[in-house]
């Protein structure tokens, strides 16, 4: 009988290429559990406190300090050691009083220094939407999240202001939707896929083509240095209205 289902083992050969690990050195690394975020937008949390924080040694020592609840993701204790932490995410050790935010950059998935205000909230990007009971909207967010959007009247939602590849600013607790930023000129972003992976600037143009679908338009961003670039919708992630709501490290 063929083998059934998916494999518990991974290769450091064959991981994703956004992990930021030595890939001859060894020859395995863990691999996530199922969660919230694809494997090319995740970082397990032996991976953070082993290879990237150096608070572990090894995978065994990774784990205890996880089971001791000393790790928080988006302000929740988790406990499993293979845990995927995604992007844009907010990692906290409370024992260092540092937090740190999941970023892309050309070389992969980063652990981002934050200040104390600004690891209380973090950024969604609106992946879907749909209508359900009594007319009320309900969003599907970039991290597998739902947030409800009530609306008064259902023939007439006026509440109902979202669309998708907008960014939701969300509190971290109680998950309250603090901006609604909207994909639109102007607005700065980061990318998060494509070549140019990691890059930020603002956006200056978005060709608009009724015959694509609307993640595969191509929109125009330039850096602060006046850099031109273009990438398709899909790998642009609305971090502010005018000005960045949250701290980008460098291109490089």
């Amino acid at each position: 009988m063929g083998k059934k289902g998916g494999t518990r083992h991974l290769k450091r050969k064959h991981a994703p290429r956004v992990w930021p690990v030595e890939r001859k050195k060894f020859t395995w690394i863990i691999k996530h559990s199922p969660g919230p975020h694809p494997t090319a937008q995740c970082l397990t949390l032996t991976l953070i406190l082993r290879d990237l924080l150096k608070l572990a040694k090894t995978a065994k020592e990774a784990k205890i300090i996880v089971a001791q609840d000393k790790v928080l993701v988006d302000g929740k204790v988790r406990r499993d050691e293979s845990y995927p932490a995604g992007l844009m995410d907010v990692v906290t050790i409370p024992e260092m009083g540092q937090s740190y935010r999941i970023l892309p950059s050309l070389k992969g998935l980063v652990l981002h220094p934050i200040e104390k205000e600004e690891a209380g909230f973090k950024l969604c990007r609106i992946e879907d939407k749909t209508t359900v009971k009594n007319g009320h909207v309900q969003l599907g967010l970039h991290d597998g999240t739902n947030t409800l959007v009530r609306v008064a009247d259902s023939k007439n939602a006026v509440e109902d202001t979202y669309h998708t590849l907008d960014t939701l600013k969300i509190s971290l607790g109680d998950r309250e939707i603090l901006a609604h930023i909207k994909l639109a000129k102007n607005a700065p972003v980061i990318l998060v896929g494509g070549k140019n992976i990691g890059k930020h600037g603002k956006i200056v143009e978005i060709e608009e083509n009724t015959r694509q679908k609307r993640r595969k338009q191509l929109v125009t961003i330039e850096d602060k240095d006046g850099n031109r670039f273009q990438t398709v919708m899909n790998f642009v992630f609305v971090v502010g209205e005018t000005e960045s709501s949250i701290s980008v490290p460098e291109a490089k």
